[in-house]
């Protein structure tokens, strides 16, 4: 009797040693931080694969960030030497058939361990019959690349540039 208990109670406890799943831990979620003007307030609907959005309706600006992981990006073989190969890919694309395309020379600069590309662009919306300006930065880390986009009526240029600027360069992870 004694031994068919322990039988049972080695069976018992090797079915349930066999039956365990081993678990891996993953971690999900990216923080990164950056100033943004007090006079934008957060929203959703202005681009569905941004991953924090910004609006000022009454002054019209406008802002975005959309972040790649790097290691996301290697697993659809998507593979950056380099911010600048990047900043190439996202604007090969970019405004490509609107009228009156502006693109300007990209600025590089690097700051505490990340690399920055700026540059202006502009187009004709012809529905609105405005030109629109946008400040773009390519923003490289360790883990991520971000594309980080300003924009407002290009009459507002000049008066919103500079915080545009301000909030990139102030980008940290």
């Amino acid at each position: 009797m004694k031994k068919t208990y322990l039988a049972l109670i080695f069976i018992f406890f090797t079915s349930i040693s066999i039956g365990q799943t081993n678990f891996i831990k993953q971690k999900a979620g990216h923080v990164f931080y950056f100033d943004m003007p007090e006079y934008m307030n957060k929203t959703l609907g202005l681009n569905d694969v941004a991953t924090i959005q910004f609006k000022n309706s009454i002054k019209e600006v406008y802002a975005i960030v959309i972040e790649d992981s790097k290691e996301d990006l290697s697993l659809l073989e998507m593979y950056y030497s380099s911010i600048n190969e990047f900043h190439e890919d996202f604007i090969k694309d970019f405004l490509v058939d609107e009228e009156k395309r502006f693109l300007s020379k990209p600025i590089l600069n690097s700051k505490d361990n990340i690399n920055f590309i700026e540059f202006d662009a502009s187009y004709y919306d012809k529905e609105n019959d405005i030109e629109i300006y946008y400040l773009i930065g390519i923003v490289e880390s360790k883990s991520h690349f971000y594309k980080v986009l300003y924009w407002t009526n290009k009459d507002n240029k000049d008066k919103f540039k500079a915080d545009f600027q301000k909030s990139l360069y102030s980008f940290k992870e």
